[in-house]
């Protein structure tokens, strides 16, 4: 069964759906996801509608489109229903939720809270119970956060586990399509259907790592409400150790995601921007502004960086070990914060979100913490290829 939910907004009200004129999009009659609803983040195609990208100019230039992203196909192939397209941050750029053009979809759980982006309209959806999931694409941390912030299981897959074919690219290096669920059995039923077999099996009590880099930054009330819902769900583990696991250092991963991840959604949409002369709004005009200056030089540079990291946070892993932390450093932000506020929250979330983003590494954000009634979720970060390991041991925790 579904979580409980506040009292329903009006469709309407919620912000959640792009208000798209209906379009027949069949599905099977039949299948393991039979009499479930989804909602489909507005950077995937879908045979019938156009697709916007959370962009006016986008959204002039899609026409409307004649086949399914496969993600998509897959779904009403194993019986799930068609809700809407939910809208996104512009270009999938951002990770508060606000767009400029067609505003703020409402966060369920805290309604004066942004939902984070930028699959801001599919967490939306989701957790104001107008489908029974959505899906979502997660670059850096567009899945995460929005789960984090609305009370919802969240995945970020193993890097290009599922495809993206069909879909708007940002930094190909780190995309990756991933969904949202109030409950882990939509959630684990969802997973069966897109995941395919793992590749790597976790052991039943995987030996855990606390990253001491991420504890050293929380403040003290994220802090607390970690260490006690790791004392409630203890016993699912084996040995748990804070070691460091940020080399060369934190400040090096952060620039080294920023700026990888710059240079690719420059070479994904400088063109279309610079042609159409796409007018941005804040926040996103400014961070495509500094990714047209990441050169070829810096981006090699950093992925150099970027593959030491990975080998030896995998060698540290093996195949029984796993992270656990915050998925983000709070609660979400009051939609009132001020741009500055909203973007100093996102580079500290960067901080966090860059280990899963560098490494390629599957990271699941369970709805397990609560600060004064405010969601935040806990998260665990796997070996590549245990997703479905993960998602066992995900049900684990929230039994």
């Amino acid at each position: 069964m579904n979580a409980p939910l506040p009292a329903p907004l009006p469709r309407s009200a919620c912000r959640a759906f792009v208000p798209y004129p209906d379009a027949a999009v069949p599905n099977a009659p039949q299948g393991p996801l039979a009499g479930l609803t989804f909602g489909v983040k507005d950077i995937f195609d879908v045979a019938g509608y156009p697709t916007g990208c959370g962009n006016p100019h986008m959204l002039a230039l899609s026409g409307i489109k004649t086949a399914h992203a496969p993600v998509v196909a897959a779904l009403l192939a194993a019986g799930a229903v068609f809700a809407g397209k939910t809208y996104t941050e512009e270009l999938a750029f951002s990770m508060t939720g606000k767009n400029a053009h067609f505003g703020t979809p409402v966060n369920g759980a805290a309604p004066d809270r942004v939902c984070g982006g930028s699959s801001s309209g599919s967490a939306s959806a989701v957790s104001n119970g107008l489908c029974d999931f959505a899906l979502g694409t997660d670059t850096g941390g567009s899945v995460r956060a929005p789960a984090s912030h609305c009370g919802l299981l969240g995945l970020r897959p193993t890097h290009a586990r599922i495809s993206l074919d069909g879909c708007m690219p940002l930094s190909p290096g780190f995309d990756t399509c991933g969904w949202f669920a109030r409950d882990i059995d939509t959630f684990a039923r969802v997973g069966d259907v897109l995941l395919g077999p793992d590749t790597t099996t976790l052991a039943a009590k995987p030996d855990v790592i606390l990253p001491a880099e991420v504890f050293a930054e929380l403040e003290p009330p994220v802090a607390a409400a970690f260490a006690a819902t790791l004392d409630r769900v203890a016993a699912r583990f084996g040995t748990v150790t804070q070691q460091p696991v940020m080399t060369p250092s934190t400040d090096a991963l952060y620039w080294a995601f920023r700026h990888l991840q710059g240079y690719q959604a420059w070479q994904s949409l400088g063109a279309i921007i610079d042609e159409h002369d796409l007018q941005l709004g804040p926040g996103v005009k400014e961070r495509f502004a500094w990714s047209r200056h990441v050169t070829e030089e810096q981006n090699e540079t950093d992925e150099r960086v970027r593959a030491a990291f990975r080998h030896e946070l995998l060698t540290r892993l093996g195949t029984n070990g796993i992270i656990a932390m915050p998925t983000m450093p709070g609660v979400a932000p009051r939609v009132s914060d001020t741009d500055d506020a909203l973007d100093a929250y996102r580079n500290r979330a960067i901080r966090m979100l860059c280990i899963a983003g560098l490494s390629g590494c599957p990271q699941l954000s369970l709805p397990l913490m609560r600060i004064d009634g405010v969601p935040l979720g806990f998260s665990l970060v796997g070996p590549p290829g245990s997703d479905r390991a993960l998602l066992d041991l995900g049900r684990a925790l929230m039994d």
